[in-house]
């Protein structure tokens, strides 16, 4: 049986002045899944975002959050939104608890009603809560903003790159958060510019230059990559980089870690072959090893595919 929709976005679009930040977006998001927008800074994600949460007006197009329209039924929509935007919006000058109790009353109710929902994260921020929240360390805003967001328990809880700046442990205990808050029933969007984080959701959008370049689960959209792939390390990368990419049966040639990711055009690379142009290039200490796409990989292949295509779109 097919979930009812939670967000439902139809030939979104949205400029400022001559820049084209959302080109012709369509999503349909159904309830109580957790849905990852993917993509670099300047993708659309934010615009997107903002849409979403009755916060920008579309140009054209129409978005639809929990069965109601987003221009017309704005007040609506915040009632029944948690919304945890990417820069710390909360007041820097009031105390961990006054923070929280001033957006239970914003939205009638108290933290007792709710706690239930968010006493896994509050408890952590309990021996703090007389601390004035800009006092706070990266991951303890983080929390708090979470907890804000969640006060007044949520149908759906939009969060814009949550865990940008955060240190990586906070970045997976606050992961392991959102999967007991998809638990409760409660409908997640997330954005991240973080590709490991995409693994961790149900399904994700890949955006790009205001344009979706696919919607799938993790695993259908690494599927989208169907060249054999390779690892290739030497010492002197750049060196490599730009001897692979100048290799004539060369698909694609990218750094990813300490190694560069290489494709080739044909179905099975000559992996003797190339090791002697790399080592006529001056790279004698060249290694290569066969390794399975992940979503990093699918990205840079739908880019391609999207340069290819010559898809329109712009920074938003």
């Amino acid at each position: 049986m097919i979930a009812p929709s939670a967000v439902r976005i139809a030939e979104v679009g949205k400029s400022f002045g001559a820049v084209k930040a959302l080109g012709r977006v369509d999503l349909d998001i159904p309830q109580g899944e957790l849905f990852g927008c993917i993509g670099a800074d300047g993708a659309g994600k934010t615009t997107l975002f903002r849409i979403i949460c009755t916060l920008l007006l579309p140009d054209r197009g129409r978005a639809e959050v929990l069965g109601f329209d987003s221009v017309s039924d704005f007040r609506e929509i915040r009632r029944r939104l948690g919304y945890m935007p990417g820069r710390f919006s909360l007041y820097q000058d009031l105390s961990v608890e006054e923070n929280l109790r001033f957006f239970a009353a914003v939205f009638g109710t108290t933290v007792g009603e709710n706690y239930d929902l968010i006493k896994d994260i509050y408890s952590q921020l309990e021996p703090f809560r007389e601390r004035r929240a800009g006092k706070l360390s990266g991951g303890m805003k983080q929390k708090l903003a979470l907890c804000c967001a969640l006060v007044h328990r949520p149908e759906l809880l939009v969060l814009d790159e949550p865990t940008t700046g955060v240190d990586a442990v906070s970045r997976r205990e606050f992961w392991q958060m959102l999967k007991r808050l998809k638990a409760e029933g409660i409908t997640i969007l997330v954005s991240t510019p973080y590709m490991d984080e995409a693994v961790l959701c149900d399904r994700i959008a890949f955006l790009q230059k205001g344009s979706v370049l696919g919607v799938d689960t993790p695993c259908g959209i690494t599927g989208l990559f169907t060249r054999p792939l390779y690892a290739v390390r030497a010492r002197q990368k750049y060196r490599l980089i730009t001897a692979l990419r100048r290799y004539p049966h060369a698909a694609s040639a990218y750094a990813f870690g300490g190694s560069v990711h290489y494709s080739d055009k044909r179905p099975a690379a000559d992996l003797r072959d190339l090791l002697a142009w790399l080592d006529a290039s001056g790279l004698e200490d060249a290694g290569i090893t066969q390794i399975e796409p992940g979503i990093e990989d699918a990205f840079m292949a739908l880019m391609e595919l999207q340069g290819e295509t010559g898809t329109e779109g712009a920074d938003g």
